[in-house]
């Protein structure tokens, strides 16, 4: 058997912002991984209210509660996004 030594090249990305001009676009570079997790903790909220439905939760909500999370993630897969 043969070793052979592989450099891994250091993959960078660089975003720059005219904060004067570009504030708002700027929080939302930084805030990205906070919307991630929010909409995760929503999905897990959903996710918890349809498989652990109490016998005192309606049909009707248990099913509300579903259509919101396959909404959720069809608008997640619109916009390409995936949570992790």
């Amino acid at each position: 058997m043969t070793l052979t030594n592989t450099t891994k090249k250091l993959m960078k990305a660089t975003l720059e912002f005219d904060l004067t001009e570009e504030r708002e676009q700027f929080e939302d570079a930084c805030n990205g991984w906070k919307w991630s997790h929010a909409m995760w903790q929503l999905d897990q909220y959903l996710r918890t209210k349809t498989k652990y439905a109490s016998d005192s939760d309606s049909p009707e909500t248990i099913n509300a509660f579903a259509e919101a999370r396959e909404e959720l993630h069809r608008i997640l897969n619109e916009e390409n996004l995936e949570m992790r």
